[in-house]
């Protein structure tokens, strides 16, 4: 695993403590943790994923919307959040990698340090009990 920034490894830390699901993200957008919770999203545990580049993660995910349609990854809030540097939210199904299929509500921000230096991105998640 490569160096991250304090403010990730904090992040990190303090998701390891909650049950909410959490996603962190790099600067380039690759995901380099999820927590125990967010395991019941992917259908996978992340020590047998491990980190993920953009690339990876955005292409496994296949997000569609309540009619099964394919969403276009980059409109989704945990990836709008790369490019527009600010709070996002959404939501869509995906299909684990369990092949179950989950509705999910996200809220993403930026992680930013107390120098307004950029240091990643934290994707909030909840699963809808509908789905």
């Amino acid at each position: 695993m490569s160096q991250h920034p304090i403010e990730l490894i904090l992040m990190k830390q303090l998701g390891s403590y909650l049950a909410t699901p959490i996603f962190l993200l790099d600067r380039e957008g690759s995901l380099i943790y999820f927590n125990l919770p967010a395991e019941a999203i992917l259908g996978m545990r992340f020590e047998e994923i491990g980190e993920l580049a953009a690339e990876e993660w955005q292409k496994a995910l296949s997000p569609t919307d309540r009619e099964g349609r394919p969403l276009d990854v980059n409109q989704l809030a945990f990836v709008e959040v790369l490019r527009s540097r600010r709070p996002e939210r959404g939501d869509f199904w995906i299909r684990g990698l369990d092949g179950v299929l989950r509705h999910v509500s996200v809220a993403s921000f930026p992680l930013v340090s107390q120098a307004r230096r950029e240091t990643g991105y934290v994707a909030v998640c909840w699963l809808d009990d509908e789905s």
